[in-house]
């Protein structure tokens, strides 16, 4: 199982030295990545439980975002390039994209450019959005009701581009003549793309194969959610036709982890469950399970507030150290 950290960079207040603390001891540690959040903005509607939806379109969430209208937390997107800066040899990436906040042919040219920063390391992370009021501040209404779509369009740009010396596309959401875009990923045929959410089997089934994607990225599934939602994935994998199995794809877990001093309760309580915020003993029980599930490689999410960055520093160290030759039998 690899480890992978998710930077708490979408806080009331986190500094950039606490960012790159944590980025260096992931690296230490040999960490397979770090990842970023893309947030663009809190409504003030937020501050009073007031969206439209709750948070992350997940049942049992309230209308409201952890983090305050007012915080101070960074944009993940220019994380990416300081990130390829500051490390040697963690992959790093944002989870995920919302790709219908950035032009499809900008962004897959920015990409390549920072693969060449990163000398072949960037994950590509993309998803849809959720909030309607981010898709406002974000001048993206228009694309909210068809935001799947632009996902879509934006992998067949992103892919086309960077196996393309010229390439052209005419879509919805751009249309363009012949055009170069400049350096070409490092990575061949490109870098590796992850998609979140889509948790229809038979839409994620059919965007897998017909991409090529590397990867699904969830959030807080238990180990009996990821081993049916594995499950149904090869079933319409096969329905398919398709060459592709679940097995080739990296299966990640977005997970609040903390490692306490007393046990939590382990009771199912839907997304909201203590998955990996618990004893070492919970935690190296529950990776266990993880693994039996299909889990190649939790994100270890910092919780968003009353956990220091110092706790996480040593609670990164102890899960590598201590609890993770016990999860994988060594």
């Amino acid at each position: 199982m690899k480890l992978a950290l998710y930077l708490p960079n979408f806080r009331d207040k986190v500094t950039v030295k606490e960012l790159e603390d944590l980025t260096s001891r992931a690296e230490a540690l040999d960490f397979d990545s770090v990842w970023t959040l893309d947030r663009i903005v809190v409504p003030e509607a937020s501050d009073r439980q007031q969206l439209q939806y709750s948070f992350g379109m997940i049942d049992g969430f309230p209308k409201a975002l952890p983090v305050s209208s007012r915080g101070e937390w960074f944009q993940g997107m220019p994380l990416i390039p300081w990130l390829a800066a500051k490390t040697k040899k963690v992959r790093i990436g944002m989870s995920i994209i919302d790709t219908p906040f950035r032009a499809p042919g900008v962004l897959a040219a920015e990409i390549a450019t920072v693969d060449h920063l990163s000398n072949g390391r960037v994950n590509v992370g993309v998803g849809s959005g959720w909030m309607p009021e981010e898709f406002a501040a974000a001048s993206a209404s228009h694309i909210f009701p068809k935001r799947h779509k632009h996902v879509r369009e934006t992998i067949e740009i992103m892919q086309g581009i960077w196996t393309n010396d010229l390439f052209e596309y005419h879509g919805e959401f751009a249309d363009f003549d012949r055009c170069g875009f400049g350096a070409k990923p490092v990575q061949k045929p490109h870098p590796p793309i992850f998609f979140s959410g889509l948790k229809d089997p038979k839409r994620s089934a059919n965007r897998i194969a017909t991409y090529g994607l590397a990867g699904w990225i969830g959030i807080q599934d238990s180990p009996d959610e990821l081993k049916q939602w594995r499950g149904a994935i090869q079933r319409e994998l096969e329905a398919l036709g398709s060459s592709r199995s679940v097995d080739s794809l990296e299966i990640c877990n977005m997970l609040w982890f903390v490692i306490t001093d007393k046990e939590t309760d382990q009771t199912p309580q839907g997304k909201g469950s203590n998955l990996l915020a618990g004893t070492a003993a919970q935690i190296t029980d529950k990776l266990k399970r993880y693994k039996d599930a299909g889990l190649t490689m939790p994100l270890l999410w910092p919780p968003f507030q009353n956990v220091p960055v110092a706790k996480t520093l040593d609670d990164l160290k102890r899960l590598k150290e201590e609890i993770m030759p016990k999860v994988d039998g060594t």
